[in-house]
């Protein structure tokens, strides 16, 4: 624990916004199962952040600094309230998400019981998990600072490149003309996963305004990680690739495009030398 935040109200900020995270994931729970799509859990990952964000906001008052609370939880609403949206959007009119389906067609015992665990409370505990540096940041007393400020910008940049990338595909898929194609344009041509980028960029800069001291950035450290995990080896960049690796043009695109960072494509003979070929 660190002297520059209240351990009393910090208790009461993890206690709580672990019941909020909960409480949108039992609800989505119900919405899905009733619909017979847990493709929601998507939508309810970016809400969820969002109601632990404004739970910390409130129970902080009179604790964190103002500035610093309201920039840090208003940064989170922002994120996954355009997060949930997009990906409810791009769900509209379609079936299970294929994952769902096929993790579905193997669980033993109750379906909805298995979806409750592996996909809702799961989910729900990484929200919690990933959001310790709201938790914390608005809670600390002291202003902003460079490395606040510095955190907010690296925030901004990964939210506007996460949503960039969305755009341009969204645009892309929306093109008869483009069925079947990969996209490979705009900050697609530059990272395979620009949206997984952004939101690596978004935790990473969170984090920076909870490190207002060497106590809060060791307490908060365990969630950036966590998340950059999740975004380069868990269940988001090796998971999409795995279901990508059999489209016609993929493994050439694979070949001259950097899987994560971003970085101008290869020409054509850098990416046979990659590639081996």
């Amino acid at each position: 624990m660190t002297a520059a935040v209240d351990s009393g109200a910090l208790g009461a900020v993890l206690a709580t916004s672990a019941a909020a995270a909960l409480a949108v994931m039992l609800a989505a729970f119900a919405v899905g199962t009733a619909k017979r799509l847990h493709r929601i859990v998507d939508v309810a990952w970016g809400v969820a952040f969002a109601a632990v964000a404004v739970v910390a906001w409130s129970l902080a008052a009179g604790h964190g600094d103002d500035v610093r609370r309201t920039a840090v939880a208003l940064a989170t609403v922002v994120w996954g309230m355009r997060l949930a949206t997009h990906i409810a959007r791009r769900g509209r009119g379609h079936g299970e998400d294929p994952r769902y389906a096929r993790m579905l067609a193997r669980a033993r015992g109750n379906p909805a019981l298995y979806a409750l665990r592996t996909f809702y409370l799961l989910q729900g505990a990484l929200v919690w998990l990933v959001s310790l540096p709201v938790q914390v940041a608005v809670l600390v007393p002291g202003p902003l600072g460079a490395t606040g400020v510095l955190g907010l910008a690296v925030w901004a940049v990964g939210l506007a490149f996460e949503a960039l990338g969305d755009h341009q595909l969204a645009r892309f898929k929306a093109d008869p003309a483009h069925r079947g194609r990969i996209m490979d344009r705009g900050l697609w041509g530059w990272t395979r996963h620009p949206n997984y980028f952004g939101d690596f960029l978004v935790w990473w800069g969170l984090y920076l305004t909870a490190c207002a001291s060497w106590g809060t950035a060791r307490l908060v450290l365990v969630s950036p990680v966590v998340m950059s995990g999740l975004l380069i080896w868990g269940s988001g960049k090796r998971l999409l690739e795995a279901h990508m690796a059999d489209r016609p043009g993929y493994a050439a695109y694979r070949a001259r495009t950097s899987g994560f960072f971003p970085r101008p494509p290869r020409g054509a003979a850098d990416a046979r030398t990659a590639s081996g070929g």
